[in-house]
């Protein structure tokens, strides 16, 4: 499978965001490819980011993003994603972000090859069970930060 990606930033009238330099960037496929293979981010730059995410077999830790809207486009496996609900003993892991060991409440959803999923900034998300490898993109949009269930940052 190849997968590569191309961003174009261009002058965007009404003060969109735009790239850091307003130029092009381009991933070949073979750098978008290593870093599935790990599980590593493509661009991190201040409005958004873009990962290259990659999750074998065991839950993940419930996460928090107060400014971080995040789109997750799902390559290849499934898996079962909580949104919502309350973080279980979530504590801050750096700026901006909260990690906890799961979510009580919640939705729970099968997300598979081709679903599209977006979790506003201040959503708790948990993938509960992984039926891997999955490997799915995530665009992180940057916000105003918004009220967590967990009261606030």
């Amino acid at each position: 499978m190849r997968i590569g990606i191309v961003l174009f930033a261009s002058a965007m009238p009404f003060g969109l965001a735009q790239a850091q330099d307003g130029k092009v960037t381009y991933l070949k496929s073979d750098q978008v490819q290593a870093a599935f293979a790990k599980g590593s981010p493509l661009i991190e730059v201040e409005d958004y980011k873009i990962h290259a995410s990659r999750r074998e077999s065991r839950p993940g830790l419930a996460e928090i993003h107060s400014r971080d809207t995040d789109i997750i486009y799902v390559l290849q496996g499934s898996a079962t994603l909580v949104t919502g609900g309350r973080a279980v003993a979530a504590r801050p892991t750096g700026p901006e972000e909260l990690r906890g060991s799961g979510i009580e409440g919640g939705e729970s959803r099968e997300i598979t090859v081709g679903d599209v999923v977006v979790v506003p900034n201040g959503t708790p998300h948990w993938f509960k069970q992984v039926n891997g490898p999955l490997l799915y993109y995530v665009v992180k949009v940057r916000q105003d930060g918004r009220e967590t269930a967990m009261g606030g940052m």
